[in-house]
């Protein structure tokens, strides 16, 4: 929680170069040994825990801000970023009015109002993402999606938003370019898609119906080391992979 200093700083720095009641919150993926990850921030000294998000510059496309916030929040740049939906419930800053309501009068607080909240999920590469936590923040953390806790404002709603969003883009785009490591075996690809949906795939099923999207290049040779039938490696064909995400394909999962 901030200072009525820094809450008085703040909002004269944020109403001298932000667009008023507009923000936008993240929800950003990473697959990690066998885990699909979620990043979170949590507030100082308290186990409050939030989206990563910000406000969008005066002169700055929201596309534009939505990248500058998750560079800082990840050290990546030019991530794969979907904007999927708007949350403008009239009581969603409610906590934060309530919190800073006896600090400094409500028409000098930057939190104060009504923000209407655009929702960007991004897919990073885990291994290649550093987190840093904003001024708010003493944490930037990735969580399981079975280790969620509970999320401050209406995050939870949006996190479940983004969460569904990415389950039906699976039925029409190809996921996994931004989260899977250069190359990597049938069952790893496999798993990711389990852990986004959810849910247990056949092993024949999915390999065929994944070849058939012709978004992979198999290496001449497997995997060395490890079990006797090592498996192949596969890599994405980026041409295919592109036309799939602009012209989609038929089928789910």
């Amino acid at each position: 929680m901030l200072s009525k200093q820094q809450l008085i700083e703040y909002s004269d720095d944020a109403r001298k170069n932000y667009v008023n009641h507009i923000s936008i919150d993240c929800v950003v993926f990473g697959f990690h040994e066998g885990q699909m990850k979620v990043l979170l921030l949590k507030t100082h000294n308290e186990e409050k825990w939030y989206l990563p998000g910000g406000f969008v510059l005066k002169e700055e496309p929201i596309d534009t801000a939505a990248n500058r916030i998750l560079q800082q929040r990840t050290g990546l740049d030019k991530v794969f970023l979907q904007q999927f939906r708007v949350f403008g419930d009239p009581d969603r800053s409610k906590v934060h009015n309530d919190m800073y309501a006896d600090m400094i009068p409500k028409e000098q607080n930057w939190f104060s109002g009504r923000f209407i909240s655009i929702g960007y999920y991004a897919l990073v590469d885990f291994s290649g993402a550093i987190p840093h936590p904003d001024q708010f923040s003493e944490l930037c953390a990735w969580r399981d999606l079975d280790d969620i806790p509970e999320l401050q404002l209406d995050h939870q709603k949006i996190y479940q938003s983004a969460l569904d969003t990415l389950r039906l883009q699976l039925n029409y785009q190809p996921i996994g370019y931004n989260l899977m490591p250069k190359e990597f075996t049938m069952p790893e690809l496999q798993k990711l898609y389990e852990t986004i949906l959810g849910k247990k795939l056949d092993r024949r099923n999915f390999q065929r119906r994944i070849l058939g999207f012709g978004i992979l290049t198999r290496s001449e040779e497997p995997r060395k080391g490890g079990a006797h039938k090592a498996p192949y490696l596969y890599s994405f064909d980026l041409e295919n992979y592109q036309h799939a995400l602009t012209e989609g394909f038929k089928g789910g999962w």
